[in-house]
């Protein structure tokens, strides 16, 4: 499985983001897909995932209500609508695929390369 997130760039606190991660080399639909972000200096951290079929979607706690997860298979495409970003938000975002739902690095294989959010206050 190949992924590509794209998407990323320099918005102002209080603006909107939607990042897109695209799926190739394995039936998409199958998959399940997240997101993790990685600000300088910190850890990775989990975000998002939501299920093969897009039916079962969860958010961290601290970002719901701003962050929102969504899919279309027939594009091969996951996405992460951000709004309301916050300078905290910035980080490099990755989308991440496997077959079992999991909130955690290790479970998941297959990773994208990240894309660059910077917020500026």
């Amino acid at each position: 499985v190949q992924l590509q997130a794209s998407g990323g760039g320099l918005v102002q606190a209080g603006g909107s983001l939607r990042l897109s991660c695209a799926a190739s080399g394995r039936a998409f639909s199958s998959l399940v897909m997240g997101w993790f972000r990685q600000a300088p200096g910190k850890e990775r951290e989990f975000v998002a995932v939501i299920t093969w079929s897009g039916n079962s979607a969860y958010i961290v706690d601290s970002l719901k209500g701003r962050f929102t997860i969504s899919r279309d298979n027939a594009k091969n495409t996951m996405y992460l609508q951000m709004n309301s970003l916050k300078p905290e938000d910035t980080a490099v975002y990755y989308c991440a695929a496997d077959q079992t739902y999991s909130g955690s690095s290790p479970g998941y294989r297959y990773w994208g390369q990240g894309t660059l959010v910077t917020v500026s206050s």
